[in-house]
């Protein structure tokens, strides 16, 4: 299992979600909505290393508390999979739509990546590594 990005690598301000929602770019399909905003480069909370940081959204629509979660662990590490594609200086917002519960239940991490990689590829990130040869 992956280990856990470091809190400083999160989004956790009311006011830092809504300055990706009302000044950042946005790409979204059936599943997933991703918004990306770069931080200014004086931006005193930003380090020289500052990866990217990732905020994230799962509503009531989604379904119950236990099915939210296992949403969000699941868009965390997809998110974290693909995250070597953005820059590194900006903060990303995944927004889970209705459908994204089932798409994690029937496809697991592998369908949810798919779909967050569109939306990577959509906003200009660096083009996708292909998957080693012995991959499945």
């Amino acid at each position: 299992m992956r280990d856990r990005a470091p809190r400083r690598r999160r989004l956790s301000r009311s006011a830092e979600f809504e300055r990706v929602y009302r000044q950042g770019r946005s790409k979204g399909n059936r599943f997933l909505v991703l918004y990306a905003f770069p931080r200014a480069e004086d931006d005193p909370r930003r380090e020289p290393d500052d990866g990217p940081r990732l905020g994230l959204s799962v509503s009531k629509r989604i379904g119950g508390a236990v099915d939210r979660n296992r949403v969000k662990r699941v868009l965390r590490e997809a998110f974290w999979e693909e995250a070597a594609r953005l820059p590194s200086g900006s903060d990303y917002v995944v927004v889970a739509r209705p459908d994204a519960r089932g798409l994690a239940e029937r496809e697991g991490m592998s369908g949810v990546r798919t779909a967050l990689a569109e939306l990577v590829d959509g906003l200009g990130g660096a083009p996708a590594t292909p998957p080693p040869e012995g991959a499945a």
